[in-house]
């Protein structure tokens, strides 16, 4: 098995996975199947994140422990969901991708949103929330060596990240109501949304601001310590 070469099965999961087989996941959850079927839609998509997850393994020999930090992790994140107004869900799925691979952020971002939304109502839009703070994590993780290094460059990215998840769930909305992608209508969408943006922008920067120096120096001690 060549799995560890970027052609081998685990390069195919880490492209395939978040880029291709998710959001196709999500956009059949809306278009397709009835209201019945939305959790299992979400639970189809939770499968692919833990997938995903597995397929980093090769470069880290300590699973078990990794899997202990990301569930603390999502724990933290879930529970972070109840406080009013702005949500730390993101900054904790960026840190958690900066220090320990952006498989392991998609995991976070997604588990945080399906868990969360069995007390927040589950819907046709769980996917795409999964979607969109997975994919939050993972291009974190694509950038941990300067987000790591530059406090301004992590707020910068935080501020992209409110915004990207705002954009994300806006094809959401389009699909929604029209049941097909309408670009006029996908910026009224924008347009409309743009205070909630906004808003979701500001949370993540002031968590990342607050969370990133403590939370990153706890994980980056795991890291030397136990080699998470």
């Amino acid at each position: 098995m060549t799995d560890s070469k970027p052609g081998g099965i685990r390069g195919f999961i880490r492209v395939a996975v978040p880029f291709v087989f998710v959001p196709a996941l999500a956009v059949l959850g809306t278009l397709v199947f009835d209201e019945r079927r939305h959790l299992l839609v979400s639970l189809g998509v939770t499968v692919l994140a833990l997938l995903l997850f597995w397929s980093g393994f090769e470069r880290r020999q300590t699973g078990s422990r990794r899997m202990v930090v990301v569930a603390i992790l999502t724990a933290l994140s879930v529970v972070g969901r109840f406080i009013p107004v702005i949500k730390p869900i993101a900054a904790i799925t960026i840190l958690t991708a900066i220090y320990l691979g952006g498989e392991a952020g998609f995991l976070v971002g997604s588990l945080s949103a399906i868990l969360s939304n069995f007390y927040f109502g589950q819907g046709p839009w769980t996917p795409f929330q999964m979607l969109a703070w997975g994919l939050v994590g993972l291009v974190a993780g694509f950038l941990a060596t300067p987000l790591k290094k530059s406090r301004v460059a992590l707020i910068v990215y935080g501020v992209a990240a409110g915004a990207g998840f705002s954009l994300i769930m806006d094809v959401w909305s389009v699909l929604w109501y029209r049941g097909y992608f309408d670009p006029s209508y996908y910026f009224v969408a924008v347009g409309t949304s743009l205070p909630h943006m906004l808003l979701y922008a500001a949370g993540n920067a002031l968590f990342l601001w607050w969370l990133g120096a403590p939370v990153g120096h706890k994980l980056e001690r795991l890291h030397v310590r136990y080699g998470v």
